[in-house]
């Protein structure tokens, strides 16, 4: 049977599957490659064996090299019918999953200002794929298409209207996280499916967003992948005012970029790592003031998402740290009483689906964009 394989190209890793192919892809593989940089290494299961290769020094070139090398084996005489890419950027223009041709991609080349840490690693993904599968159809699945629906007040800035139409207006991204996690409700927790629910995806990169049924409302991500919360190494919520402060101090575009994009987030402000389970573990200051600020956007967003839909059903965690730092969700949640929110201590340490005591629920989902893109690549297949 002809396979699927997926590649989702972070800022920091890449993680990959393969599939069988078929109307709900069979996931047969599934692996990553973490700490792209000095002391990459590239993590395998397959047939419940988990294997950990080192890779030393590894970008996301070598680092698709290394995934397409590691995946031979496993596809041995079976072709690799489609191959699906997660693109963090889909513009104006591109919101449904696309069959991937030179002109389009070409296109979403001209949108990597807006996402300097991904656009430029997703495309290079989908170039290595297709030399390395040459007859397989390429498919772009877009991280803002799951936003396009949003209400003009949520997807718009206050600045002059020529420039909404021009495309600066606000994409939200995560999407494929938030597809797949709405998908688990409505199939999982149907009784929720139609209610008010904030989703908070906190990882390397963090956002929130609210839906009703599976339409996001409103997400605290905007016209590029730097808004809305701190995250590893971009600071989020900024007043643009600092900006052209950095601008009158002599910054250029590229110094005032990295400070925003690489150098910001629980890494600028703890001074030790962008990395959230480092932060718990450490006893400096700076680290547990960096938490306290993360924690505390994350909280101001939620009571924030919830207005916008006139109340809460639910709340669900989702994404690295939402799914496995039970310290972060029970302090989000600290206070949020009146909101009908208060935490199961002992549920929440064990990362239980349900971590919830009081009337709202609380879950925790763990997100497969891998899967969201596999159904996609099935459909265009068919």
């Amino acid at each position: 049977m002809p396979a699927i394989l997926t590649l989702n190209a972070g800022s920091s890793s890449i993680k990959f599957s393969v599939y069988l192919a078929g109307e709900d892809p069979t996931e047969i593989a599934v692996g990553q490659i973490d700490g792209l940089g000095p002391s990459a290494k590239l993590i395998l299961e397959h047939n419940r064996e988990k294997t950990r290769r080192d890779l030393g020094e590894t970008d996301h070139n070598s680092g698709v090299a290394a995934i397409l090398k590691a995946v031979a084996p496993i596809l041995g005489t079976a072709g690799v019918a489609g191959v699906g890419h997660r693109i963090v950027h889909g513009g104006i223009k591109y919101g449904d999953p696309v069959v991937l041709t030179d002109d389009i991609i070409e296109d979403l080349e001209r949108l990597t200002p807006l996402a300097p840490l991904h656009q430029p690693h997703n495309l290079a993904a989908i170039r290595a794929a297709i030399e390395a599968f040459p007859d397989a159809v390429q498919v772009g699945c877009f991280d803002t298409g799951f936003h396009r629906g949003h209400p003009f007040v949520n997807d718009t800035y206050a600045l002059p209207r020529e420039y909404y139409e021009k495309g600066v207006r606000r994409y939200g991204f995560h999407g494929l996280s938030y597809d797949y996690i709405t998908g688990y409700i409505e199939k999982h927790h149907p009784i929720l499916h139609g209610g008010r629910i904030v989703i908070a995806h906190l990882g390397n990169g963090s956002s929130m967003c609210v839906v009703k049924g599976r339409q996001a409302i409103a997400s605290t991500l905007g016209f590029s992948a730097v808004d809305g919360l701190p995250m590893g190494t971009r600071c989020g919520q900024l007043d643009p005012g600092v900006i052209l402060y950095l601008l009158e101090q002599g910054l250029d575009r590229q110094e005032i970029s990295d400070i925003l994009f690489k150098k910001s987030g629980l890494l600028g402000m703890s001074g030790i790592s962008h990395d959230m389970r480092t932060l718990l573990e450490s006893n400096e200051p700076n680290a547990a003031e960096a938490v306290e600020y993360y924690v505390a956007r994350v909280k101001r967003e939620l009571g924030a998402l919830a207005a916008t839909v006139h109340g809460l059903d639910a709340v669900v965690f989702a994404g690295g740290i939402g799914e496995n730092a039970w310290q972060i969700r029970e302090r989000v949640i600290e206070g949020l009483n009146f909101l009908g929110l208060s935490i199961d201590k002992a549920a929440n340490v064990h990362n239980a689906e349900i971590v919830s005591h009081g009337i709202t629920p609380i879950l925790v989902v763990k997100t497969d964009e891998e899967r969201v893109i596999a159904r996609a690549v099935a459909k265009k297949l068919t």
